[in-house]
C-alpha cells in the first residue's frame, strides 16, 4: 500500500509554522469555490475528500488518515478548491498558511522530494480508480476498497480485521460510484458467504481470501 504520511522529521518541520486546531465529526475543513490559501496536516482522526455531482449527490474521491497533508494540490498551483473536505471522526489537524508552506519548501529539498512523491502517488492511485470504475462491477469494486481499507486503518482481532472507520452504505457507494440499495445487497452477498460480518457501521473482515475472488 502506498504511503502518503510524513516521517517524523518532516512533521516537525511543518509543525514548526503550523496552528493546531481541532474540529467535531462532521465539521467541513475547507469546501469548493473557497480560496486555497491554507494546507492542513492530519494528526488524528480521518477525513473524506468529496465532490458535488449535478444532481447534489456526493462523489467521495478520497480518504485522509493521519500523517496525510490535506488540499496540498490546489495550494500549489494557487487555485481554488474544487473539492470538500469533512472530518469523518473528530480530528486533529495542523494549519498552515500557503505563503509559509511555500516559503518552508524553498529551504527544504527533502520535503520537496517527499510532497513530490506524495502528489505522484496520489495521481497513480487516481489512475488506479479511474480503471477500477471503467472495468470492475461493483463486486469487484466494493471487495477492493475494503481490502485498501483493511491495509490502511485495519484493527487486526482474533477472528478478523475490524475496519477503524464508521461508514454508512451510503458513504460507500459514494466511493465506489454505485447506490445505497447495490451496496446493501453486495455487503449481504459477502456476509452471507461468511468473507465479512458488520456490526451497526463497523465492517469485520474474516477471509481477505474472499474479497480477493470477487477482483
Amino acid at each position: 500500500m502506498a504511503d502518503y504520511s510524513l516521517n517524523d522529521q518532516e512533521k516537525n518541520t511543518l509543525l514548526a509554522v503550523g496552528l493546531r486546531v481541532e474540529y467535531k465529526r462532521g465539521h467541513v475543513l475547507f469546501s469548493a469555490g473557497e480560496a486555497a490559501d491554507r494546507i492542513y496536516l492530519l494528526e488524528k482522526g480521518q477525513v473524506k475528500i468529496y465532490r458535488l455531482k449535478e444532481d447534489g449527490d456526493r462523489a467521495t474521491v478520497a480518504l485522509r488518515y493521519p500523517g496525510e497533508l490535506l488540499g496540498l494540490a490546489e495550494v500549489l498551483y494557487g487555485g481554488q478548491r474544487m473539492c470538500f473536505a469533512q472530518a469523518m471522526t473528530n480530528v486533529h489537524v495542523a494549519m498552515f498558511m500557503r505563503a509559509d508552506f511555500l516559503e518552508l519548501l524553498l529551504h527544504q529539498p527533502q520535503l520537496n522530494i517527499k510532497i513530490s512523491m506524495i502528489l505522484g502517488i496520489r495521481l497513480r492511485e487516481a489512475q488506479e480508480t479511474i480503471y477500477e470504475l471503467a472495468c470492475l462491477y461493483v463486486p469487484g469494486r466494493l471487495a477492493l476498497l475494503l481490502l485498501k481499507l483493511s491495509a490502511r486503518c485495519g484493527i487486526h482481532e482474533a477472528d478478523g480485521t475490524r475496519l477503524d472507520l464508521p461508514l454508512t452504505h451510503e458513504e460507500i457507494a459514494c466511493m465506489i460510484g454505485s447506490s445505497r440499495p447495490t451496496v446493501t445487497a453486495t455487503l449481504n452477498d459477502f456476509q452471507n458467504e461468511g468473507t465479512i460480518t458488520w456490526q451497526g457501521k463497523y465492517i469485520k473482515i474474516l477471509h481477505p481470501d474472499g474479497l480477493k475472488a470477487w477482483v
